[in-house]
């Protein structure tokens, strides 16, 4: 096992914050490429490092994790390895947050879920939520869902640096 460091300074700057993270999601990655595996760290790493950011600690995290396409039918997911509470099981592609981001394979950043047509609300803490498409050989294989218990909770800062870190995924796994 590598030694990953955690962020040992609450008040970094998000850009900088999301550079770090990329890093250790690279070094989780570097040698393995079974997918379960990979997301499993990926989500532990996810949610406990944004939970160590100031921003975060105001605006706290309350799940970090991946769906992924259910291999019996290409138009649902099913639930990957996560961080929080217990979750949804199966989300039909087009149904709320996560089925909107597996349907038009965009990044969905919804400052109130509450106002987001369809919202499935697999937790009532969650207030905002940041789900971004996982695309591969042309097809969806899965999303990288996280809720926060406050609305705003996710910015471009964090699109930008999430969007990085599932390239990353998705290029180092067998799926």
């Amino acid at each position: 096992m590598k030694d990953i460091s955690s962020n040992a300074n609450p008040s970094l700057p998000k850009d900088q914050f999301y550079a770090d993270l990329l890093e250790v999601i690279k070094a989780i990655t570097e040698d393995q490429t079974n997918w379960v595996t990979n997301l499993a760290n990926a989500s532990a790493v996810i949610y406990h490092e944004l939970r160590s950011l100031a921003h975060f600690q105001e605006k706290p995290i309350n799940w970090a994790g991946f769906y992924v396409t259910d291999p019996k039918d290409s138009k649902k997911l099913i639930l990957g390895p996560f961080q929080g509470k217990v979750a949804c099981t199966v989300i039909p592609f087009g149904k709320g947050v996560c089925g909107a981001a597996a349907q038009s394979r965009e990044t969905q950043l919804v400052s109130d879920v509450h106002q987001f047509p369809g919202h499935i609300a697999c937790d009532s803490a969650s207030q905002s939520e940041i789900v971004i498409p996982m695309v591969a050989d042309n097809r969806v294989i899965g999303v990288l869902d996280i809720d926060c218990e406050e609305t705003d909770g996710f910015d471009e800062q964090d699109r930008a640096g999430l969007q990085a870190i599932v390239k990353v995924l998705v290029e180092r796994c067998e799926w």
